[in-house]
């Protein structure tokens, strides 16, 4: 993402907290914490050029964790330019533990690794910890930990088995904590790093959503002018909110191109097409590919190359639609922030590609686009409380995530009309019980998946030798790891009735009680 001299909105300038990113399984949630107070947080590499840290000019900096140790050679270490600017800067885990080394401290890889809660204990008084009590529970991560703190620095807190679990400098604004502030697990974390924020950083609560909006909209305008644009709307959320902010700002200049490969869930691609074509009025281009998809895809099992396949084919049957609309200067995508944030992180000084999405891609070279990306710098949750804002429905912001591939990537072996035709139908009842029971909401995802496995049973009087239906529920925050939902056993037994009794092509429903990790999410 291009850093801008702090971010333009309305004329005015956002206050801006940057993170750098060592690596952290947790560097997302630090910058999602600070948005969620109403403040821009941006991530960069650590290794970044420097001139884009001081282009952006940010309040402060956030030092992330990271998986590598600074008592080895060549890790990882903080910019110069972090320390020249003047501006406050707080380490976490791995980022103590560099400030701490850069600093003239020693860190040492601990006997006693802690992973999980601990107690921490405040020992002097901190800006960080005012308004706190003296104990709190927090989150370790850490198999090294500081020994020797640096000169000029105080001792804020420890725990037991980490006798500095945080530092402050005595004269300058820089601050360090070996535990996760930005995880839920941490009692206070939200108020430790809003101190930091607004009252070290002083940094003012001024990214708003309704502003947001009204930038974007002046932005397309300007970018755009009286050309077209195009859009491949895939009726998911991100692409949605995308076509409901171009046709905000631009009207019938924006053309969507609807593929629908057959492999959606039951009656989505009629609501996709009412919500954007009738209700919204949207310029909608359907294109009914089932049967192109499903030819490329005979015969193939392997899960790999039935994504490598529907991507292909999606692309080619946007090509063609895309290739007869004329004087079409610009191609808009949904792209989100953690899609940007996921392609460039791990390298290194500027030499970084950004991954083709699932929605569009590979376009024709005599097909010269820009882009057009007004979603780039945002996360899940904030591109959903912008769709609230533009009036979608939230049935449709807040239903659980679908893979790019969609069916094709649930039904295992290979795919045909009558198998996607059974899992849609599986797929229908599993959510509509749900939702029902008022279990939806309390589940991240769930979905029914297609087993390649024949089993016999008994239906009425008569026996059924027929496919198994594996029902999958599981409970996330970040979808890193995952739980498998305990759903009451009455609620899987109706379920299981409903599919067994209602599909003859199903004679027996199996329950997925596999957790992330070890198992993925989706089983393909």
């Amino acid at each position: 993402m291009d850093a801008k001299a702090k971010i333009s909105l309305a004329n005015k300038t956002i206050d801006t907290i940057l993170v750098l990113d060592f690596g952290s399984q947790y560097t997302q949630l630090i910058a999602r914490r600070i948005r969620e107070s109403d403040v821009y947080s941006e991530i960069l590499p650590w290794d970044i050029d420097e001139a884009k840290i001081r282009a952006l000019n940010p309040k402060g900096i956030i030092l992330s964790g990271g998986p590598e140790s600074v008592t080895q050679s060549h890790t990882p270490r903080i910019p110069q330019i972090a320390f020249d600017l003047n501006i406050p800067l707080l380490g976490i885990c791995y980022g103590m533990q560099t400030l701490a080394e850069q600093m003239g401290g020693q860190v040492i890889s601990s006997e006693h690794k802690e992973f999980g809660h601990a107690e921490i204990s405040i020992k002097t008084d901190s800006i960080l910890f005012s308004d706190l009590d003296t104990t709190l529970n927090v989150w370790m991560s850490h198999g090294d930990q500081v020994q020797d703190i640096p000169d000029d620095f105080t001792l804020v807190a420890s725990t037991a088995s980490a006798p500095i679990a945080a530092m402050q400098h005595n004269s300058k604004p820089i601050f360090a904590l070996q535990f996760h502030p930005e995880v839920t697990h941490t009692e206070s974390g939200k108020v430790i790093l809003e101190n930091f924020i607004f009252k070290v950083c002083n940094a003012r609560n001024d990214w708003k959503m309704d502003d947001l909006i009204s930038q974007r909209i002046e932005e397309i305008k300007e970018k755009v002018g009286d050309n077209k644009v195009l859009l491949g709307l895939s009726g998911g959320v991100d692409s949605s909110v995308t076509a409901a902010l171009l046709h905000q700002a631009i009207g019938k200049k924006l053309v969507c191109v609807f593929v629908d490969n057959g492999l959606l869930r039951k009656g989505e691609a009629v609501e996709v097409m009412q919500t954007f074509k009738e209700n919204m009025n949207l310029n909608v281009i359907k294109s009914d590919s089932e049967e192109a998809f499903l030819r490329h895809l005979k015969g193939v099992e392997d899960p790999e190359q039935k994504r490598k396949i529907i991507g292909r084919t999606f692309i080619d049957v946007f090509d063609a639609e895309a290739i007869k609309i004329k004087d079409v200067h610009f191609l808009a995508q949904g792209t989100i922030y953690p899609d940007v944030i996921e392609s460039s992180g791990s390298e290194s000084k500027e030499a970084r590609v950004i991954k083709s999405h699932h929605n569009v891609g590979g376009l024709p070279e005599e097909m010269k686009m820009d882009l057009v990306e007004p979603l780039r710098d945002l996360f899940k949750d904030e591109v959903r409380k912008m769709g609230v804002e533009l009036g979608l429905a939230p049935e449709m912001l807040y239903r659980h995530p679908f893979p790019g591939p969609g069916l094709g990537v649930r039904i295992l072996g290979e795919v045909t009309k009558e198998k996607t035709a059974v899992l849609q139908e599986a797929d229908y009842i599993f959510i509509q019980e749900l939702i029902k029971a008022d279990l939806y909401d309390k589940v991240s995802q769930a979905f029914a998946v297609y087993l390649p496995v024949k089993s016999v049973g008994v239906v009425g009087d008569e026996r059924r030798y027929a496919e198994v239906i594996a029902l999958r529920a599981v409970e996330t925050v970040d979808f890193m790891t995952a739980r498998w939902a305990h759903l009451p056993y009455d609620f899987l037994e109706h379920v299981s009735n409903r599919i067994v009794n209602e599909i003859e092509d199903v004679s027996r429903v199996v329950y997925d009680i596999s957790s992330k990790p070890p198992a993925t999410i989706e089983w393909e």
